[in-house]
């Protein structure tokens, strides 16, 4: 298998932490930064370092984003630097470009230029330690698009005793219980059968919108 090859643009917290990430899974990775102190920071987890203006079309196109497999944009509060960046990034037919967003405005243009995906990390990282918070029970939730999430979480106490079929949480939720893990032995059931019996020592893996997640987490 041939390794993966990311371009990341601007290497402030939160586009070092990505390329270090990416950098973790083996992955091959061009960062560009204007400043010099941040390539020489974190060029151990850079293939290539470029130092550059990526407001400058000469040097995206240098990057090679054509073929890279995917780009992350992340100028900070530059909004020019971005849009240009994106712009510039679009016309060498990028694939998989991810933006860091810095208002609701800015995500509403980089949309309309055809991102495919506008990140907000304090806003996300926010909402779902709020969650965590409210709802203890959670270990873990994972949004798979704007509208589906999958949740990791204990088997509510009115559940326990009872077989999914019983619990009916299709039905009176709307949600999937795609795996059940029984928590000392780590063996995971995979899309377990209406008659397998919930415990109190288990975790669920149930998969649903939003709306129909926040019921489930609510249950006691």
């Amino acid at each position: 298998m041939a390794t993966r090859r990311f371009v990341v643009i601007g290497l402030g917290s939160f586009g070092a932490a990505v390329a270090q990430q990416l950098h973790l899974a083996g992955c091959r990775v061009t960062g560009l930064d204007s400043s010099r102190r941040n390539i020489e920071t974190y060029k151990d987890s850079l293939y290539e370092a470029v130092i550059g203006d990526a407001r400058s079309a000469e040097v995206i196109e240098q990057l090679g984003v054509g073929t890279a497999d995917g780009v992350v944009v992340s100028l900070g509060e530059d909004l020019t630097a971005s849009m240009l960046a994106v712009l510039h990034c679009r016309e060498n037919k990028a694939r998989h470009v991810i933006v860091k967003g810095v208002s609701d405005e800015h995500g509403r243009l980089l949309r309309m230029m055809g991102v495919e995906r506008v990140v907000f990390p304090e806003k996300e990282f926010a909402a779902h330690l709020g969650k965590q918070l409210a709802y203890p029970n959670v270990l873990d939730l994972i949004p798979l698009d704007d509208d589906y999430s999958l949740v990791e979480m204990a088997v509510p106490e009115s559940l326990v005793g009872k077989s999914l079929g019983q619990a009916e949480l299709k039905r009176k939720l709307g949600v999937w219980v795609m795996g059940v893990k029984e928590t000392l032995a780590g063996q995971m059931h995979l899309l377990p059968h209406t008659d397998f019996v919930l415990k109190g020592d288990q975790i669920l893996l149930a998969l649903g919108r939003s709306e129909q997640l926040d019921r489930l987490r609510k249950m006691q």
